[in-house]
């Protein structure tokens, strides 16, 4: 009997029609466009000026805070200025621009292929070196790492999750990193359990992804204190407190963090990013973008340079279909819908998501016919339909009292009413209220 967490949860077609497509290196563009702020927290501050010259690796903006993420210029070149542009949010942030010359390394990096295993820092020189290489959390939510490994006082972990679930329908970038990257990710595993003073770490896996726990487990037979979990195949198995549900039957409480019950999580991606930070010198300035879609003529697994335009992706993967009605960054259920293919690739851009004009349409919102199925499917315990219905009304104090800052917006609700309600749309409206109303609170 596989593994899954305790509450709600759906199955979306999985549509994963990249699977098994290998990791392709996109060419380097002439220019790119990286935003300072792809992380949760204070936007970082910039370090360069017009005019100057960088290498790859170059750091470009500082943290600005312990929250917060250092950025790195993902090319060589001259920096052609530092102006707004519109991202991912539709908004316009500010983002430093260079004009790529060559492919200059600084040499700091190690370049090479070579497997490293022996893993000679200490736990807070593990934790600084992730730091300074401005690693966050590559599954989306771009928490930065650091933060993550270090545990506050009064608290314990004693056991590392890595969520190598994907449970996105369409994403496929971590599998194909567990099949190209499985020795990177055990080395990056323990350096995590090393950083967090941890002999137990689980890396919990979809059973849909067969060759990936075949290929992990084989490889964990080397590592001591590294098992392999086959998860039941189950929207949102990736979910943080899901995936600690799921895998050591833990239940966080409401508004807590995973150390709450002792654990940490990672995702499999940032794994392999502290890997390369820990023991090559190498900062965050590239990821694995999957680019697909059912009309898409190459669905493909790009490795993306931070900053490279969506466009330049949507190229190399054949073209934008002429049936397409909606550009998704990100997969279909958490994804957000782009205004324009300029936007750059940041830390947290897992995929990019083309949808056909038949299935992009929304179709018409009908009254709520009181069937629960919302409730059911709610991983969180939550009454979506009321926490929609207070959104709309804007009684923020009963928002609250409901819980619906426990909301993950992972989009079973509105995936399963009958009527088409807009029920994440408008919990997300409340939970931005709400926690506004409660950080003036703290103030």
């Amino acid at each position: 009997m596989l593994k899954t967490f305790s509450l709600g949860g759906i199955h979306p077609p999985e549509n994963k029609f990249s699977a098994g497509k290998k990791i392709e290196a996109l060419p380097i563009p002439t220019q790119v466009a990286i935003p300072i702020a792809q992380h949760i927290g204070a936007p970082a501050k910039p370090i360069v000026k017009k005019g100057d010259q960088v290498k790859v690796g170059t750091l470009i903006a500082e943290s600005a805070g312990f929250v917060s993420a250092n950025i790195h210029s993902s090319v060589s070149g001259t920096v052609a200025k530092i102006d707004d542009i519109v991202d991912a949010s539709g908004y316009k942030k500010p983002a430093i621009i260079i004009d790529v010359e060559g492919d200059e390394w600084e040499e700091t990096i190690n370049k090479s292929a070579d497997l490293i295993k022996e893993i000679s820092a200490a736990p807070e020189e593990i934790i600084k070196k992730i730091a300074a290489a401005g690693i966050v959390g590559l599954g989306g939510a771009t928490f930065p790492s650091h933060v993550k490994l270090s545990v506050p006082p009064g608290k314990t972990c004693d056991v590392l999750i890595l969520n190598a679930v994907e449970c996105e329908p369409y994403l496929t970038a971590d599998h194909q990193l567990m099949m190209e990257k499985g020795e990177e990710i055990m080395v990056g595993t323990q350096i995590l359990m090393k950083a967090l003073n941890v002999d137990k770490a689980i890396i919990g896996i979809e059973n849909n992804k067969k060759d990936a726990i075949a290929h992990l487990t084989k490889l964990a037979t080397s590592y001591p204190g590294i098992t392999i979990e086959p998860l039941k195949v189950q929207y949102p198995q990736g979910g943080e407190k899901q995936l600690i549900d799921a895998c050591i039957k833990r239940q966080i409480p409401s508004g807590k963090l995973p150390i709450e019950v002792g654990a940490v999580v990672q995702n499999v991606g940032t794994t392999v990013a502290v890997y390369e930070a820990v023991q090559k010198n190498k900062p965050l300035f590239e990821r694995v973008v999957t680019v697909t879609g059912k009309s898409v003529s190459k669905p493909s697994n790009f490795l993306t340079r931070i900053g490279t335009s969506i466009n330049t992706l949507i190229e190399a993967a054949g073209g934008l279909p002429e049936d397409t009605g909606k550009i998704v960054g990100g997969g279909p259920m958490m994804g957000k819908a782009l205004t324009t293919t300029e936007i750059p690739v940041t830390k947290g851009s897992s995929g990019v998501l083309i949808i056909k004009n038949e299935e992009a349409k929304r179709k018409k919102m009908q009254n709520c016919i009181k069937c629960g199925k919302c409730i059911s499917a709610c991983a969180m315990g939550l009454e979506p339909y009321l926490l929609m219905t207070v959104s709309q009304k804007g009684v923020w104090d009963r928002a609250e009292q409901e819980k619906i800052m426990d909301c993950i917006e992972c989009g079973s609700c509105s995936y399963t009413c009958p009527s088409q309600r807009p029920l994440l749309d408008y919990i997300r409206l409340g939970k931005g209220k709400v926690g506004q109303i409660m950080r003036s609170r703290t103030k």
